[in-house]
């Protein structure tokens, strides 16, 4: 894995840039907008996605930044049920449901897989260089 310098270069923090776009696109126009509860939960949801991703890396050691990852993965879970919700309140079409629950899927594998290689690296005695 190369040497990641910025939070901004992290795939998963893209990822979940991507997704919190999608959720801010899905939840402005319509009944998703009135329905102030789950509009500003979902929206929360995906923010903290992105903001754990990069308050974790900024802080200082891996086990600290695993931490962190593990709160945006959960994030991602809160995000695709709260998209169950959406969808069963009819807000959000089929097609939006699954290309942004496939995105926050996609988010929390790649969360996961950093989580593995961070964690890896402490057994190997590897310092993630940030």
């Amino acid at each position: 894995m190369a040497t990641i310098t910025r939070f901004e270069e992290i795939e998963a923090w893209k990822i979940a840039r991507e997704l919190t776009r999608d959720i801010y696109r899905i939840t402005s126009s319509g009944a998703f907008a009135k329905d102030f509860g789950l509009c500003d939960q979902i929206r929360r949801a995906a923010v903290s996605i992105m903001s754990n991703i990069a308050e974790g890396f900024e802080r200082d050691g891996n086990k600290e930044f695993c931490n962190f990852l593990s709160i945006a993965k959960a994030s991602s879970g809160e995000v695709k049920s709260q998209l169950y919700i959406a969808l069963d309140q009819n807000y959000i079409s089929a097609e939006d449901f699954k290309a942004i629950y496939d995105r926050a899927s996609e988010n929390g594998r790649v969360t996961a897989g950093l989580i593995n290689y961070l964690r890896q690296s402490d057994l190997k005695g590897i310092k993630f260089r940030h």
